[in-house]
């Protein structure tokens, strides 16, 4: 039989074993024990090579024999071929084609190989049935005689059978999917496979021992596990059991899984899935019986706590969840009975923690465990979400309430336990996977509950690993915080709860720690009013919960291990003294800018949209101004909160009262916000005052919180200041009444600046101790007088002077302020009321706040129109006022008295000269250089004498010796004060104290010229400013000083439509600004200096023509312009002739008067370069001639001439300036020519000129020859 052959068929059928190749199986086995030696691989690889080569062989010589042999029994013995050629057969591509990357490929050849096998399978059957069973079992020639169980199926279907388990086994990409699916589907159509021989069949056909090792183990494990997959899938053994409940098979089934997980590590996940692709399709008895009591089972889950395995875990809670059965069959692993609050429960956490360590073993994927074990927290929760909305809605309490706390327990313990106490304590890929399963769980957890994830180790854990770029989980850390941000970037409650938990737990550092951005970019994210509500209210919260922070532990060891590439630095460390202030300022800080992020939209622009807009923010701030107000302002004495029966609110405070420097920056950011409300005030409607006026709201709200029997001041006012802050509150609510009364109007607007000035000094007179009460009851009277109304009504006015008596004792115990108080009242009542205004906000302004300076300016912009020059000088001596950095001992009387700098000459030009010009380029009379050129005395006489003019006019004297005045008087206590104060370390300078009170009085001063531009008081603030910008050019000045006077000088003055006018201003003083003017603009050695100047010359000039002034005056003026000519050819002059071009071609009457002048300079130069641009002064002079130019000219003829000829007789050597000589007299001729003056200059030039521009004009000069006509 086994010598006979099979008749060949049109089908590919698959190869047999033929007889011939018998003796080349006698040479591969004597070459056998020469192989034993290779690798495994090689020798499998090795045998399938020679498979192949032996089964080609055998087609190739079946074909080439002339006819096939009669070898089946079914064929006819004589001729023609027998009819089973044309019955069923295999194609071998199908095959192939298992293996095809493609899955519809795939399942189109399972689907063909099915109905092939079906096919010879029948045929197999019936010829079974005809009584051909003899030469069945002499056909099989696909492979040789074994004893695998599949006696019943057909040869084909044996070799099918045998292939497709060898494929399995595959590593060649796709090919075990492919043949795994095809062996399921094979099993599930023919029936005739019996299960268990093929249990059987698949360890014998993919062997393996301890000794295997590499890729061919694996690949022989992997397949028997698709292998056994298959069968699961093909629903067979559930079949089978189901047909015979006594049939061992499922047990088996599960044995040989189990055994196969435990060989190797990767292959027990698999093997669960196995097992549970299997148990889908058992009923529940089966489950019971067959399943959970086999003992390879048993075995498996009862020591699976111990040797942490959370495979078992993993199949103990599938198997739970899908019959629900309450038996103590788990082991250790499920609590008995099973609840989810029993399996959370903290004892059963940590008795399975090894399970959860062990499943890190997977990464980057997450364990199947997980799965099940975060559904069954997120079912809980979400659940228990539910049933709360539905208990809230009724209201009523009942046991759903516990039950929703125990699913926030089960939460909290599983962190605590899994996440906290197990995974983030061990090593990196612990680490890892805790931030893997945070985040599969993070999208589907309440706010609250995202609170009991994000705990204080976990926090601490990211930073420890973002803190260090080189960390090995750094880009795991910024992933997490990615997808932490896009998980709750949609929902406000779960943001804010990640921002406040981030925060609580680094003490307000998250970003910095981190070096992210992390916090700033979520809260950039609340931009409609109900979501700045909610992340206000959430930051209050905080505020006051001071529990969460202290509670946690302060070792941030806890969230670091062995491996962890850093420890906490001191820097780093957030948990250190201080950490609650920290945070309760990056609290107040936040609250404060959520404005910033608040994006409102109308949807138009019509006056309602806007006023809803308005009304929108409105309601943002007040929520924000009442927690600071509150925790800035007040204390309570009974307990930690108070309910406002009139407000209708609950107001509550620390347990611990907050330091006095978090007070401090609650007060500043009140400040900061009112600031904001009062500029925005220029979109409010005017009908909307009151319900928009966040400043009325403020006072408002103090009066009534002040009047709560609990509450009070968060310190106790000495009795200056609580004198001046009840004046405050008392003339503010009188403004607000008349301005109520005004309507819209200048009269309104003065009361509401006003207003917000009273409300500002009232927070600066809390916020620094008896300082600003002084002030702030000047402002007070200063209110009075301007608004009678008021004065009338504000009942504190008769107590005054009974009030200053008894309070005046200071701390010191002195009593000497009555005296002074009575003197200043004096000095008062003889000055206006804004030099009192003006000389109020000086002493203001050296140590304000921003928002304090910023109302000033809006008061003084709608007062300074009726200021006075004595208040324009106070403000102007600032500007130029110097600290010598002398001191005097603290015993003397003048303590904290300072040299003010400010000679009129040397302020102007000392700076400039004596201190800044390292060539001696002396403006000032009384320091002039020795070493200076001849005719230095005549100049110098000329300068004392102007000197002493100038004193003795007092315009701009402001000499050291000023001290004396009154004036000075009384603004040597601003600098004296920021003289007097200590430099501690890292606190401002006296220099840049001083540098920040100029640059605030020149913002006044740039507000008074943008509303007064014409007033002839402007000359009085330019003559100041130019002084000290000149002076600011030395050591002491600060280029932003400088930028800051150049700005307002070039827009304000000099660039303005409108300029000083009329009769009433002295020419001497106008003559004076400019000589002074025009001596800068030749020897300054700085070009902004130069160029400065330069434009106050053409303004001052601007000025003085308007004014229609005297020819002698006017002769005055071009003396000026001589002067510095006179100087151009010393070294000293930095003239640039371009200026004076500007100014003849701006007036050409100062060019003829200087023409004579400019000529006989060409005579005086020496210098080419400066003889060349004197010449092209003087056709510049020459052009703007104008009107009776034939007059002029002929006036002019004879000193053209000479000029010409003392040009031309001393031509340049330099080639371009030797053409601009040649140039100029050509234009002289030309011009003459244009005129009709040819005999005139014909008749003036001298035999000599005659000559030279012969010579030297050539063709230009023939037209002039004496023999042409």
């Amino acid at each position: 039989m086994a010598g006979k052959k099979r008749a060949q068929t049109d089908l590919a059928v698959p190869e047999a074993v033929p007889a011939s190749d018998a003796s080349r199986d006698d040479a591969a086995a004597a070459e056998a024990p020469a192989k034993k030696k290779k690798l495994a691989m090689e020798r499998k690889k090795q045998r399938k090579e020679l498979d192949k080569e032996r089964h080609r062989q055998s087609a190739e010589s079946e074909a080439a024999k002339p006819q096939p042999p009669a070898a089946e029994a079914a064929a006819p013995v004589n001729p023609p071929p027998a009819p089973s050629a044309a019955g069923p057969g295999l194609h071998m591509n199908v095959f192939r084609d298992l293996a095809s990357p493609e899955a519809s490929v795939r399942e189109a050849a399972a689907e063909a190989l099915v109905a092939e096998l079906r096919e010879v399978q029948k045929a197999f059957e019936k010829g079974v049935r005809k009584g051909e069973a003899a030469d069945r079992d002499g056909s099989s020639q696909m492979e040789a005689e074994k004893d695998d169980g599949l006696e019943n199926c057909a040869p084909s279907v044996r070799y099918a059978i045998r292939r497709l388990i060898r494929g399995i086994s595959s590593s060649r990409e796709y090919a075990r999917q492919g043949f795994a699916l095809g062996l399921a589907v094979v099993l599930e159509s023919i029936r005739s496979i019996r299960i268990g021989a093929l249990m059987k069949l698949i360890p014998n056909l993919l062997e393996y021992s301890s000794s295997m090792k590499g890729p061919e183990a694996k690949d022989n494990l992997l397949g028997r596990l698709f292998g056994f997959g298959a069968i699961a899938r093909s629903g067979r053994v559930s079949r089978q059991w189901t047909r015979d409940k006594s049939s061992p098979i499922v047990k088996d089934f599960v044995s040989e899984v189990v055994d196969l997980s435990s060989k190797k590590r990767y292959l027990t996940e698999p093997a669960v899935a196995v097992i549970l692709d299997l148990v889908s399709k058992l009923p529940d008895e089966a489950i019971l019986s067959e399943v959970l009591e086999a003992p390879s089972v048993q075995d498996w889950f009862n020591r699976a706590a111990d040797a942490g395995d959370p495979d078992a875990l993993f199949l103990a809670l599938k198997l739970q969840e899908r019959t629900s059965v309450q038996k103590e069959i788990f082991g250790k692993i499920l609590p008995y009975p099973f609840s989810p609050d029993n399996f959370f429960a903290e004892h059963h956490l940590k008795s399975i923690a090894a399970c959860f360590k062990e499943s890190a073993f997977c990464l980057p994927r997450i364990h199947s465990v997980w799965l099940v074990i975060t559904e069954m927290l997120v079912r809980e929760a979400a659940s228990q979400n539910d049933i709360n909305t539905s208990c809230s809605k009724k209201h009523k309490k009942n046991k759903k309430a516990s039950s929703s706390e125990d699913t926030v327990q089960n939460l909290r313990n599983f962190c605590e336990v899994v996440i906290q106490g197990s995974l983030l304590l061990s090593s990196h890929d612990r680490k890892h996977l805790a931030f893997n399963i945070l985040l599969s769980i993070l999208p589907k957890l309440s706010p609250s509950a995202i609170q009991v994830v994000l705990s204080s180790k976990v926090v601490h854990g990211l930073i420890d690993i973002l803190s260090n770029e080189s960390s090995w989980l750094y880009n795991a850390g910024k992933h997490f915080l990615h997808e932490l941000a896009s998980v709750v970037g949609h929902d406000n409650d779960r943001r804010a709860a990640v921002i406040i938990n981030l925060q609580k737990y680094s003490g307000g550092r998250f970003d910095s720690m981190t070096k992210t951005k992390t916090v700033k970019e979520l809260i950039g994210k609340f931009q409609s009013v109900e979501d700045c509500l909610c992340l206000v209210q959430n930051l209050m919260a905080l505020f006051v919960d001071e529990e969460a922070v202290s509670d946690e532990p302060s070792d941030q060891s806890q969230t670091t291990d062995e491996n962890s590439e850093i420890g906490p630095t001191e820097e780093q460390d957030p948990f250190g003294h201080g950490n609650v202030d920290v945070l309760k300022s990056w609290v107040v800080n936040t609250i404060s800018c959520v404005l910033k992020n608040l994006k409102l939209t109308s949807k138009g622009n019509s006056d309602s949209e806007m006023v809803k807009c308005i009304e929108e923010k409105f309601q943002v701030q007040t929520e924000i101004l009442k927690f600071l107000a509150v925790q800035g302002l007040f204390s309570a004495s009974l307990g930690t909160e108070v309910t406002s029966f009139e407000l209708q609110e609950k107001f509550k405070w620390p347990k611990n009262p907050i330091s006095t420097s978090l007070r401090n920056e609650c007060i500043e950011q009140l400040q900061f916000l009112l600031e904001d409300a009062q500029k925005d005030e220029a979109l409010h409607v005017a009908s909307e005052v009151k319900s928009n006026d966040l400043g009325y709201y403020f006072m408002r709200f103090i009066n009534t919180v002040c009047n709560i029997p609990s509450v009070s001041l968060f310190r106790t006012l000495s009795g200056n200041d609580d004198n001046a802050f009840k004046k405050l509150l008392a003339i503010e609510s009188l403004l607000f009444q008349e301005e109520r009364k005004a309507g819209p109007g200048l009269d309104s607007t003065k009361m509401h600046v006003m207003r917000y000035l009273l409300i500002q000094l009232l927070l600066q007179v809390l916020l620094h101790p008896d300082e600003y009460w002084e002030a702030a009851v000047d402002v007070t009277i200063c209110c009075k007088k301007s608004f009678p109304a008021i004065a009338q009504g504000d009942s504190s006015s008769g107590q005054e002077s009974g009030e200053r008596g008894p309070q005046e004792p200071d701390e010191d115990g002195s009593e000497g302020s009555d005296e002074d108080g009575s003197e200043d009242s004096n000095e008062e009542a003889s000055l206006e009321f804004m030099d009192v205004l003006v000389q109020t906000f000086l002493s203001i302004l050296p140590h304000a706040s921003g928002p304090v300076c910023f109302t000033i300016e809006q008061v003084f912009r709608v007062f300074c129109d009726d200021i006075t020059e004595t208040g324009l000088l106070d403000m102007l001596r600032v500007v130029k006022i110097d600290l010598k950095g002398r001191q005097t001992d603290s015993d003397d009387e003048d303590d904290g008295r300072v040299d003010i700098e400010d000679d009129d000459e040397t302020v102007m030009e000392d700076a400039e000269v004596g201190e800044i010009d390292d060539v001696a380029d002396d403006l000032d009379e009384d320091m002039e250089d020795d070493s200076t050129d001849e005719g230095d005395a005549d100049q110098d006489d000329l300068k004392d004498g102007e000197k002493a003019e100038a004193n003795k006019d007092g315009d701009d004297s402001d000499d050291s010796d000023g001290m004396d005045d009154d004036a000075m008087f009384r603004i040597d206590p601003y600098i004296a004060r920021i003289f007097k104060e200590r430099n501690l370390p890292g606190s401002e300078t006296k220099q840049s104290q001083l540098m920040r009170f100029k640059l605030r009085v020149l913002t006044l001063l740039d507000i008074y010229l943008q509303r007064n531009p014409g007033k002839t008081l402007v000359l009085e603030v330019y003559s100041f400013l130019m002084q000290a910008f000149v002076k600011s050019h030395g050591a002491d000045g600060g280029e932003q000083f400088r930028q800051r006077i150049a700005g307002i000088l070039q827009r304000r003055i000099f660039k303005g439509r409108e300029y000083p006018e009329g009769n009433g201003i002295e020419f001497s003083k106008l003559e004076r600004l400019l000589e002074k003017a025009l001596r800068l603009a030749s020897r300054s050695r700085y070009s902004t200096v130069a160029s400065v100047a330069q434009n106050a010359a053409f303004w001052i000039l601007k000025i003085i023509i308007s004014m229609n002034r005297s020819e002698e005056e006017l002769a005055s003026v071009v003396d000026k312009f001589r002067s510095i000519l006179n100087d151009y050819d010393r070294k000293k002059s930095r003239l640039k002739l371009g200026f004076v071009k500007e100014v003849v071609r701006r007036n050409p009457w100062i060019g003829q008067e200087l023409f004579g002048l400019v000529v006989q300079k060409v005579e005086v130069l020496r210098a080419e370069y400066r003889r060349n641009q004197i010449l092209e002064l003087v056709d510049c002079i020459l052009k703007s001639w104008v009107g009776d130019a034939s007059e002029v000219w002929t006036n002019h003829l004879a000193q053209l001439c000479e000029l010409m000829q003392e040009v031309l007789s001393k031509v340049p050597e330099n080639k371009s300036r030797r053409k601009e000589v040649r140039n100029f007299c050509t234009r002289i001729l030309q011009t003459v020519l244009k005129l009709n003056l040819k005999e005139q200059l014909q008749n003036a030039l001298s035999t000599e000129t005659y000559s030279l521009c012969q010579a030297q004009l050539g063709t230009a000069f023939a037209p002039f020859k004496k023999d042409s006509k």
